[in-house]
């Protein structure tokens, strides 16, 4: 039985990060329309997080997303066009590009981290900063790498 509820509990924090994300996501979407800003998709939005956290590398920030090298070019492309980042040489490697935040890019990041800010102390305010705190440490642990399965291990008897 206790297997069971453990399975049960893991498809509950599952649903519950999912929450959580749409909770920021939906706040910042909702702040960023409320300066003025063009409406941002989820993966742009993730994008500009990427870069805010010094990820540059197209491909990098693809493998973070889970997304593929083509997707990331597409949302960067669109985000280009709306003037929010552009793609520079890499002084170390001239065959590479780097993400880099344009001077509106940069006005929007300033804005997007206003909203976190008050989300973050909104969050804090309604779940208390002890369980923030626990929560921000518990899912900063290092998982390890995803699970791989082969046929063999899930065949059933």
């Amino acid at each position: 039985m206790s297997e069971t509820n453990d399975v049960m509990q893991a498809n509950q924090i599952l649903l519950n990060l999912l929450s959580g994300f749409y909770w920021l996501d939906e706040g910042l979407q909702s702040y960023i329309r409320a300066r003025g800003w063009p409406t941002v998709t989820r993966p742009q939005s993730m994008v500009m997080a990427n870069v805010v956290m010094g990820v540059r590398y197209p491909s990098e920030i693809a493998r973070r997303l889970g997304i593929s090298r083509q997707a990331i070019h597409a949302t960067l492309k669109s985000m280009n066009e709306m003037d929010m980042v552009r793609l520079v040489d890499d002084p170390n490697n001239m065959r590479v590009k780097l993400v880099e935040l344009t001077e509106t890019g940069e006005a929007m990041r300033r804005d997007a981290q206003r909203a976190m800010t008050l989300m973050t102390e909104e969050l804090i305010r309604r779940i208390g900063k002890q369980a923030f705190d626990q929560t921000a440490a518990t899912l900063a642990q290092d998982w390890g790498a995803p699970l791989s399965f082969s046929p063999e291990d899930v065949a059933c008897d």
